[in-house]
């Protein structure tokens, strides 16, 4: 795979880093940083033993680990659950931020590495970390269950995948209607760039967030990553787009609650909106989805904590996995579960994503969509 660099990644960001790097670094009891809704620090713990089966000798004392995610707050706290009574002599201190921010801030913390694991971050960073030589090589056990695909290619796993998430639009009905369309008129990015929708669409920001970037790339891969057929696209989407957030669940968000009327943003952020009565419906494009995978490492450190091979062989068993496929209809041993909102099989939906390509252009891809359209960010 050929080398990338990230500096433009760690540039980008790294305002953010500096204002949140004391909230964010380890202190053994996490606290909430309050900044936004997607960026939230915790401690979970539980007081009795009630399961003796580890990989790691976690019973003779208590354990704390530093967690790194970029899943969603309520998963987070779903599947911690679950975890937590499997192992409750185990403190896990969660660090979570959108995919970009936990990106740099892993680099930039290189030399004096704060995290034990990455949780549910993207593949694509975690290619970028790997070529920087911060992952440590770790086979958690089931790991043979895992598809060859979802994984790294090395002999010795450097990350493994847990689910797969994709580009979705999340349509508000009521106020796609006030400007005389439907949601028939909405199915593919083409169907974006109609003028009517003119200041009333809301993007992620790919340099901050793992679904703005597997949008981008996802587009540019649509249109033979050799032309300038995907930038010519993104030219046009982008005189309709109102802002770039820097959040991948925040588009669907805003469309929930009327503050856009399109927020492209992923699959399951749409569904649990409508879940929660949100007069929304996620349409799929249909030449198919952006994606990538929600993946797990160790981090390359002096001292290698027990207990995050631990949480690393849990976060890829059944039980867990079982609570993956209550969210995603692709979870990477082949078992998905099913929501609504698909036209054909979730595999077919998904584009054929070379994720070396994906990697190794990442800063070049980054830099011409900062150049090009960065006016509309959102503040960070």
């Amino acid at each position: 795979m050929k080398k990338v660099i990230s500096f433009i990644l760690v540039v980008l960001t790294m305002a953010v880093i500096v204002a949140s790097f004391a909230s964010c670094t380890n202190t053994g009891a996490g606290t909430n940083t309050g900044s936004t809704t997607d960026n939230s620090t915790g401690s979970y713990s539980n007081s009795q033993h009630t399961n003796s089966q580890t990989s790691a000798n976690t019973d003779s004392e208590a354990q704390s680990i530093t967690v790194y995610t970029a899943l969603e707050d309520e998963l987070v706290t779903k599947y911690l659950e679950d975890f937590k009574a499997k192992y409750p002599n185990i403190t896990v201190n969660v660090v979570r931020e959108s995919t970009g921010i936990i990106t740099a801030k892993l680099i930039a913390e290189k030399d004096n590495p704060q995290a034990d694991v990455i949780w549910g971050t993207a593949a694509s960073s975690m290619m970028v970390l790997d070529d920087q030589d911060q992952l440590e090589p770790y086979a958690p056990q089931g790991v043979n269950k895992i598809l060859a695909k979802f994984k790294s290619e090395k002999s010795i796993p450097t990350w493994v995948g847990m689910d797969v998430w994709e580009t979705a639009f999340v349509i508000n009905t009521v106020e796609l209607s006030k400007l005389g369309l439907s949601v028939q008129d909405i199915k593919d990015y083409d169907d974006l760039l109609n003028p009517a929708l003119k200041g009333h669409i809301v993007m992620s920001n790919p340099s901050s967030s793992g679904t703005g970037l597997l949008t981008v790339s996802g587009l540019l891969q649509l249109n033979d990553k050799s032309t300038n057929n995907g930038w010519d696209t993104l030219d046009k989407l982008h005189q309709n787009v109102a802002q770039y957030v820097h959040s991948g669940s925040k588009p669907a968000k805003m469309a929930a609650s009327g503050e856009t009327v399109i927020g492209v943003s992923f699959g399951y952020a749409g569904i649990s909106q409508a879940e929660k009565g949100a007069p929304v419906v996620t349409v799929f494009p249909k030449s198919g989805s952006g994606w990538d995978i929600e993946a797990n490492a160790l981090v390359k450190k002096a001292t290698i904590n027990p207990a995050a091979k631990t949480f690393l062989d849990w976060a890829i068993s059944d039980s867990a996995m079982n609570l993956y496929k209550e969210e995603y209809p692709l979870i990477c041993n082949g078992q998905g579960g099913k929501y609504s909102g698909f036209t054909k099989d979730p595999v077919d939906q998904l584009i054929s994503n070379d994720f070396s390509w994906v990697a190794a252009n990442r800063d070049q891809i980054l830099k011409e969509w900062t150049a090009r359209y960065d006016s509309k960010s959102a503040a960070k």
